[in-house]
């Protein structure tokens, strides 16, 4: 297998468990957004998940960089060993899917304003790529770790 496969399919697999779990943990229907129903009450919450997708995405940009950044140090012609290759994969996936959890909660709030349903759909895919983001960091967070410590 090439370097950092198991990292795709880590993060894949997470997205898939997690996006199963959310599918099965709610109900169908549609979903109120505001709380309490009053126009414009999930702004304060929607900065507040903002905050915390930039913060992680943050961190992943920032450790992919500064280890990627870091191997014209070590030697070895600038190039990292094979073995950071899934752990830096898996935080990719993770600012990957933490801009897509923005991206989606915005656009899917933008049409709530506007009078759209928010679908079962939308929701379930929100939360997926939210956790998924949080997972993927964590582990790939942990994984890099282990790595470092080990070689």
């Amino acid at each position: 297998m090439p370097p950092g496969i198991s990292g795709l399919l880590v993060g894949l697999g997470i997205f898939l468990g997690i996006g199963a779990y959310a599918s099965f943990r709610t109900e169908h229907g549609q979903f109120i957004m505001d709380p309490q129903e009053r126009p414009g009450a999930f702004e304060p919450i929607l900065a507040r998940y903002i905050r915390a997708a930039e913060f992680i995405v943050g961190l992943a940009t920032g450790s992919i960089v500064l280890l990627v950044g870091s191997s014209a140090l070590h030697g070895q012609g600038g190039h990292l060993p094979w073995f950071y290759a899934s752990p830096l994969l898996l935080l990719a996936l993770c600012v990957a899917y933490g801009i897509a959890f923005m991206v989606w909660l915005n656009y899917s709030y933008e049409h709530y304003q506007q009078g759209l349903p928010y679908t079962r759909g939308a929701y379930i895919l929100n939360v997926t790529l939210g956790f998924t983001a949080l997972v993927c960091f964590i582990v790939g967070y942990l994984w890099l770790i282990f790595r470092v410590a080990g070689s």
